[in-house]
């Protein structure tokens, strides 16, 4: 489900392994390269299409001047991603973490300005959220470079897709981020489903149905939770085709607030004890028993493929 692929190039053999992924995927893959810079113009030689440098590692100008010339001459971008953890100690007695992200970002971004090169994208990743909003906001304000959005060394998977959805979501709603990724200490298709959901909760993209569903309480009736969970998995199996629209689908366990949020998605059921009301477009068309709901659900997706 993602979009643009970064991969970590740490040797030789990672930068020739390019030109086979390119073979197999229609995807930007991006080369992350870190202290040995032969190896990003190697990745280019072998079809990147985007180099991020750390300016935490590769700082020698004679070195950025050389993978700057092979940028040029492939005609690709470059990120500039500096990290919390990585960033060269600039006065950090006297300056706050974001103020050392930016100025760290832009000192770099000169450096390369001066080499006549300007496609670039740039990423200031913390921990932090309020840093890294704090430093994404600073540097949105000087310079009109596309930001790539995200939070680095996040802790708990749980922990870090909350951190990020926050942080992302607050910048996105301010206008400011081009691309995102969301960080985590799990498996990778994890951290994209996180940043999908960031972007569908916006509004600004849609990559599946939006499901609603509500908590459980001493009114709901069926196994609610079970229902919604194995709905989830049976999703991953559904490939929609990514659409301009919400498709909203109500899962409801209770007569209070169920009926009222079945009637506002496009197919919602309000259950009641074992049974529940179908309501397709705000109008009721049907019982369906609770046996039976996931199937119908899962029917009416095979429809919209």
């Amino acid at each position: 489900g993602c979009e643009i692929v970064r991969l970590a190039v740490k040797d030789s053999q990672d930068a020739r392994a390019f030109k086979k992924i390119r073979r197999s995927t229609r995807f930007p893959l991006v080369a992350d390269i870190h202290f040995n810079w032969r190896l990003a113009i190697e990745a280019i030689d072998n079809g990147a299409d985007k180099i991020r440098l750390n300016p935490g590692n590769i700082y020698k100008k004679e070195e950025i001047k050389n993978i700057v010339s092979a940028l040029k001459q492939a005609k690709i971008p470059l990120r500039v991603g500096v990290n919390s953890g990585s960033v060269r100690d600039l006065n950090s007695a006297r300056s706050s973490l974001a103020d050392r992200l930016v100025k760290g970002a832009l000192d770099y971004v000169k450096i390369i300005e001066d080499m006549n090169f300007y496609n670039i994208v740039i990423s200031l990743k913390a921990s932090s959220v309020l840093d890294t909003i704090e430093a994404y906001r600073k540097i949105s304000k000087i310079c009109d470079y596309p930001m790539h959005l995200g939070l680095t060394a996040t802790g708990f998977p749980f922990q870090g897709a909350i951190k990020s959805s926050i942080a992302i979501g607050v910048l996105l709603l301010e206008g400011i981020g081009d691309t995102i990724r969301v960080s985590l200490t799990d498996q990778p298709v994890h951290e994209v489903r996180a940043a999908q959901s960031i972007l569908e909760s916006l509004g600004l993209r849609h990559f599946g149905p939006q499901i609603i569903s509500c908590p459980t309480c001493g009114r709901c009736q069926v196994d609610l939770v079970k229902l919604v969970g194995d709905f989830e998995k049976k999703l991953t199996t559904y490939h929609l085709p990514l659409t301009t629209k919400s498709f909203k689908i109500a899962i409801m366990g209770c007569e209070v607030n169920g009926p009222g949020e079945a009637r506002e998605a496009d197919i919602g059921i309000a259950f009641g004890k074992k049974t529940g009301v179908l309501f397709r477009k705000g109008e009721i068309e049907k019982k369906v028993s609770y046996a039976n709901s996931l199937g119908y659900l899962l029917n009416e997706l095979k429809k919209r493929r």
